[in-house]
């Protein structure tokens, strides 16, 4: 990284502290607000917990951790900043409202990103009156393990900011990728919960039990999907060979609009996953713990292996 920026991060959770340590890793100065004075006080403390899964070292951290500062007030949190990442819950009403905060407290030249999952940026963006620099950053959860971020234009946003947050992302260590037309969920979510429906479709009506859905994934094409992409892969295979299959297999897909019933009788009867203890599988507070490590565990070995 040859130049240190001045970026805020809006939201201290899960996926704010991860964003900040990234940033802090980079070099840059980092400002994080939360109206929740209790993820301040902790933020420190929990990004500390996430560089020691990566195996950074004590001496490494205390440098990275210096470079992040907390801040009391929104106001505070950007006035000197560059680059803005707002990283607070999936509420559409809240997302516009701390935009309208960020483009009355930000300088004129600030950019201002998103970091929504699957709402359109410019549902959230649409109600600024300076609507060229905003754009969506999508990071994955964990931030700071998973390199990839979708940087989403919308029909305002300007060709240089998102030239600029590309190139800053790439001198982080991420692995950009542009989303030129904004449509909800951007592409990656498209993507997963695409097969996700599937999954699901496939225990809802009798096909096979949860097991079995994550089985075939884990132990078939899930394997290859880090290095053979899905189109890649069909290259691979041959697109002649693709739409053979397409012919015998796309009639019979779930294709509904709408959620699965079965999903949403889960959520009306409590089973929310590891958090309830039930969902698709049943879950003890050990082995969601250990499921968490696993993945943690994998993510980390995956990259130096990829590497």
């Amino acid at each position: 990284m040859s130049v240190r920026r001045n970026i805020s991060v809006i939201g201290a959770g899960l996926m704010g502290h991860g964003i900040a340590m990234v940033c802090a890793r980079a070099g840059h100065a980092v400002t994080v607000h939360d109206p929740d004075r209790k993820s301040l006080e902790t933020l420190h403390k929990r990004a500390s917990e996430s560089l020691s899964a990566l195996e950074i070292s004590d001496e490494e951290q205390s440098l990275i951790l210096d470079r992040v500062a907390v801040a009391e007030t929104l106001e505070a949190g950007v006035k000197t900043a560059e680059f803005v990442i707002e990283a607070a819950p999936e509420n559409l009403s809240l997302k516009q409202q701390i935009f309208s905060q960020l483009e009355a407290a930000a300088s004129e030249d600030c950019v201002l990103a998103s970091n929504t999952s699957v709402i359109p940026i410019t549902r959230i963006v649409e109600g600024l009156e300076s609507r060229e620099r905003a754009l969506g950053t999508h990071w994955w959860n964990p931030p700071h393990m998973i390199p990839l971020v979708e940087v989403i234009r919308t029909e305002w946003t300007d060709d240089r900011v998102m030239e600029s947050v590309v190139d800053l992302l790439v001198s982080a260590g991420k692995t950009p990728v542009r989303v030129e037309k904004d449509v909800p969920g951007f592409i990656g979510n498209r993507l997963q919960h695409a097969l996700w429906r599937e999954a699901i479709s496939l225990v809802e009506n009798g096909v096979c039990d949860a097991a079995a859905v994550d089985t075939v994934i884990n132990a078939s094409f899930g394997r290859r999907l880090a290095v053979l992409g899905p189109l890649a892969n069909a290259d691979l295979v041959g697109t002649d060979l693709t739409l053979a299959i397409h012919q015998n297999v796309l009639s019979d897909l779930e294709r509904s609009r709408a959620p699965s019933p079965y999903l949403a009788q889960l959520v009306a009867d409590g089973r929310l996953g590891m958090k309830s203890g039930e969902g698709f599988y049943s879950w003890t507070e050990e082995q969601a713990a250990q499921m968490r490590h696993r993945v943690s565990d994998h993510l980390r070995k995956l990259e130096t292996i990829l590497e």
